[in-house]
């Protein structure tokens, strides 16, 4: 029994792929100590380098082609016109479906005025187009017909105020020029503040909630409305004013925001360009349509707990088009337009973690790599010592 535990003890020796050596043949030199403080200085690096990418999920993109129905993307804006009062904008949401959001008014848009220093002159307000001061008599006593001014139609017979007349004129395709001259519109808080407004700037957030097809949103001046097929600003308050749509973009985006998202709009200022300020004297200084037309790319985001979201990301091309003066019958309307489309790719995003076996894998074989090198390097190293002193010495006995 003895003998036989014997052999195959010896056999495993046999197989042994790492003969020893005794310390008394071992030789230690300066350049192997060199060399080991090198080999371990790389392998602690690289070592911390495997782990850093080990512990940061990698993200991996795959393009599918979209196949929801019915949705809607919210639209975060956050968008300041230094040279625009708040008075004077109108926001409208507009799409190929025919949904039309005209003068949108909601408690998810906000604005705060500005002074001409870019300072705030008042509190938070919820964006509205001033509405007319409908100026009431006592309790008791009958309300005046006031006259449309040739705008009388079965809906509107009387025009009791400012806003009667504008809606009047507006049914019949008309555009209310002359407010000055109409009885209705002497007391008209929006013309007033038009008028103490001007030389502010406005400050305006928010969101809007729109159906998941082409369209567009924009900030231009004046109350809006639909005649037939067109889209119509009432410019008749600005005949006189400067319309300077400069703005900056502080965020645009489209969905909830995820890690690494960028939105290519977040940031950029743009002013009117040098060409549009110059004017002939005596004359407004032109002003202009600046345009943005966005690809909507819809994104799904899934982090390493498994969470979903769903959002969008965004490219952007821009074009600024001068327009003639509006209130002569100027064809651009000036102002602020996203024009946005929808791609019919989508992104799929995930985050992914590397399993603990391949970094295990990396971690041996950079150790492995790194020692066997070393010692390929160390040994030619002293080898090359070898020759040059017996080189040496020959030299000193010749």
């Amino acid at each position: 029994m003895g003998k036989s535990e014997g052999g195959f003890m010896s056999t495993l020796s046999a197989l042994d792929a790492f003969p020893k050596v005794n310390e008394d043949f071992f030789k230690k030199t300066m350049s192997g100590g060199v060399i080991t403080l090198v080999a371990s200085f790389l392998m602690a690096l690289l070592f911390f380098s495997e782990l850093r990418l080990y512990l940061a999920p990698q993200a991996t993109h795959e393009l599918v082609v979209d196949t929801s129905r019915g949705a809607h993307i919210d639209i975060n804006f956050d968008v300041t016109f230094p040279k625009l009062p708040c008075a004077w904008l109108s926001l409208d949401a507009m799409d190929i479906s025919g949904e039309m959001h005209l003068d949108v008014a909601s408690h998810d848009i906000k604005k705060q005025r500005l002074s001409p220093s870019g300072s705030p002159v008042s509190s938070t307000e919820v964006h509205h187009v001033q509405q007319t001061q409908k100026k009431k008599k006592e309790d008791g006593q009958n309300t005046t017909c006031g006259s449309c001014y040739g705008a009388e139609n079965e809906q509107y017979k009387c025009c009791t105020t400012c806003d009667d007349v504008r809606e009047a004129y507006q049914a019949k395709g008309w555009v209310l020029n002359n407010a000055q001259n109409i009885e209705q519109c002497k007391d008209d808080s929006y013309l007033q503040m038009i008028h103490e407004q001007q030389g502010e700037g406005c400050h305006i957030w928010g969101h809007l909630s729109v159906n998941k097809v082409a369209g567009n949103f924009h900030f231009a001046a004046g109350h809006s409305y639909q005649s037939g097929s067109m889209h119509i600003h009432d410019m008749a308050p600005f005949a006189d004013k400067a319309l300077d749509f400069t703005h900056k973009v502080h965020s645009l985006s489209f969905g909830k925001p995820y890690p690494g998202m960028q939105n290519p709009l977040d940031g950029v200022t743009q002013l009117v360009p040098q060409k549009a300020t110059s004017s002939q004297q005596g004359h407004k200084a032109p002003t202009g349509m600046f345009q943005y037309f966005l690809k909507v790319v819809p994104t799904d985001y899934i982090d390493k707990a498994g969470v979903r979201t769903n959002t969008n990301q965004y490219s952007v091309t821009e074009n600024f088009r001068e327009s003639s003066d509006p209130t002569a019958g100027g064809r651009s309307l000036p102002g602020v337009f996203f024009f946005y489309d929808l791609s019919p790719i989508k992104v799929h995003i995930q985050e992914q973690r590397a399993s603990f076996l391949h970094f295990l894998t990396n971690v041996c074989a950079i150790v492995g790599g790194i020692f066997a090198v070393s010692g390929l390097i160390d040994g030619t190293v002293y080898q090359a010592e070898q020759v040059i002193r017996k080189k040496i010495e020959l030299g000193k006995h010749s």
